[in-house]
This record gives C-alpha cells, structure tokens and sequence, in this order.
C-alpha cells in the first residue's frame, strides 16, 4: 500500500474537503498538522513515504530532503508553480511532481482587506470598541490617492481595477512591465523609483525568487512618503524585513499590511507582532473554502494518475 504523506495542514482541515477513509484502501495516508522543526526532523518524519502531497511555499523540498527521501516517487503540491520544490534534483531522482489549478481572486480580494483596515485604522478602532473607546482615530479617504503596484500580472491587475473602482490613481512598475497591460486597463507605466516617492499605498505582485529579493529595503523606504503604507501579499523576502521593522518603529512610512513574512510561521517574538503600525495576517491569501476543495481533491486526482501510469498536471 503506497504511503502518502500530507504534509502542513495547519488547520487541520483536509478531511473536510477529503473523504480520507474512502481512500484507506489504496494508501495509507498520515496527515502532518505541525511544521517540522527543521529539515533533519522532516527526513526523520517523512523516509518512509512514497508520495508528499505538499501546500506550497510551507515545508521547503530541498535537494537535501528529496536525496534522503529514498522511497519517494511522487510529489504533488498546490498550486502550478512551487518555488520551494527543487524539481532538477526531483528529476534527477526521477520523481513525479504534479499540481493543481487554483483560484487567483482570493489575494486582490485580502490585498484590498488589508488596504481598507489600514486605511480606517481598523485593528485599533476594532481592539477599542472591545475595551469600551469611541473613535480614537481618523481615517484616510481612497479616492484620488495614488495606488503603486509592483507588478501587473493576474493578480496586480485585479487590484488596479478596484483602485480605480475607489477613484484612485494606479501606477505600477515591474522589470518585465507590459505596456500593453497598462494601456488596457488605463495604468501608469513609471520607473521604480516614481512609484515609490509618489504611492500612498504601494502594493506588491510581483513572484518570489532570487529577482526581486530585498526589492524594498531601506533605501526605499527612505523615499516613501511619511504618510504612505505598504502592503505585501506576494513573498515575504521581497521586503527586506528588519529594514522594513526600522521603517516602521521610526514611523518613516505611517503603516504595513502584510499576509507574508520572511519566516513561516511568523515566530511568537518577531518585533513585527509588537509594532502598532502593522495590521498582519498568517498568509491566508489563497486560503477560502473553494480554493482548499480544488487543491485537495485535485492532488489525489494527481496521485492517483501518478500511480496509474499516467500523470497529469505536471510540473518540470
């Protein structure tokens, strides 16, 4: 019987959208709820498994892992692209990895959550109104502010489309930006540099990677307007997170909305959970009840291809 390891179900939820008893049959399936504490307690954990079925960008499978993972044949994540698999030393093992499709509409739709609460200054008005207070803050209105977005792929193009829909300016840049894009939807192509001295909310959409690493830092944050937020929903390490922390405690930028850290989960002592100024949430982006029933139903759709000899989705 093939042994299958579900790997970060954090909420412990998979069976909900799973029937993992109909499955007993086929595979024997453990569900792993708790990250592992490194990569030598995920070897530990995890050599006897013959399938990972893995929620992209959590537990990373590094060529250290996949090489001492000497039973494994098959890897299938969330999501069509993981950057957190090495698929050359996968290939080199000859081991499968499939994916599976996945709504983009959730990310814009917490994008704009967490514009709105920093915005409104809803995290402290909401704690307030628990501990018997009465408008202790004032807001900022959307409409005419600029709206600066690194990135106009799927997801920053749905983004720009509701800033407009809120009366806002949308600028955007990126190293591969299509003019073409930005004629369509009636958006501002501009150097990085405009974008980041003229955003009120500068947002980002651009993916993970070695490319835009530590694309805001200090620097940035220097030329930011004092009144401007930042808000990330993309990867945690494209902003470099102790400059960001500075940026913050000094006030040289008045807020962050951020749904990725460079660290998941974020450590109970990160300084972030402490600052006023930043409204956090625990990368839940993709995370709604449709995207989770595609994922899990589509990776044992995957296996079980994977098994019969004839994969699908594949990812190489």
């Amino acid at each position: 019987m093939l042994k299958v390891a579900v790997l970060d179900d954090y909420q412990n939820v998979s069976q909900q959208f799973v029937d993992i008893e109909k499955l007993s049959g086929k595979y024997e399936i453990k569900i792993f709820s708790e990250p592992f504490s490194d990569e030598a307690d995920a070897i530990n954990q995890l050599s006897d498994f013959e399938a990972l079925l893995i929620m992209r960008e959590r537990t990373p499978i590094t060529k250290n892992l996949i090489d001492n993972l000497t039973n494994l044949k098959f890897i299938i994540t969330t999501g069509l692209k993981n950057s957190s698999i090495d698929l050359e030393s996968a290939k080199k093992r000859k081991i499968i990895v499939s994916g599976t499709d996945m709504n983009i509409n959730p990310t814009p739709e917490l994008t704009w959550s967490l514009i709105l609460g920093l915005a409104r200054n809803l995290k402290e008005e909401i704690d307030n109104m628990y501990q018997g207070y009465w408008q202790t803050t004032i807001g900022v209105e959307l409409k005419g502010k600029i709206l600066g977005l690194i990135g106009l792929g799927r997801v920053g193009s749905q983004v720009a489309k509701i800033g407009q829909a809120f009366g806002m300016q949308v600028m955007a840049w990126s190293e591969n930006l299509n003019l073409n894009t930005c004629k369509e939807l009636n958006v501002l192509p501009c150097t990085k540099e405009d974008l980041i001295k003229n955003s009120d909310f500068l947002s980002i959409h651009v993916q993970g990677g070695e490319r835009y690493k530590n694309c805001i830092t200090l620097k940035e944050f220097d030329k930011m307007k004092k009144t401007s937020y930042l808000i990330n929903t993309s990867r945690g390490p494209i902003v470099n997170e102790d400059d960001l922390i500075i940026a913050l405690s000094t006030n040289e930028i008045a807020g962050a909305g951020l749904d990725v850290f460079e660290k998941e989960p974020l450590p109970e002592n990160n300084k972030l959970r402490f600052l006023p100024n930043a409204l956090l949430t625990p990368h839940i982006g993709y995370v709604t009840a449709e995207n989770y029933q595609i994922f899990y139903s589509q990776m044992i759709e995957s296996l079980e291809a994977c098994v019969n000899g004839k994969p699908i989705r594949i990812i190489e």
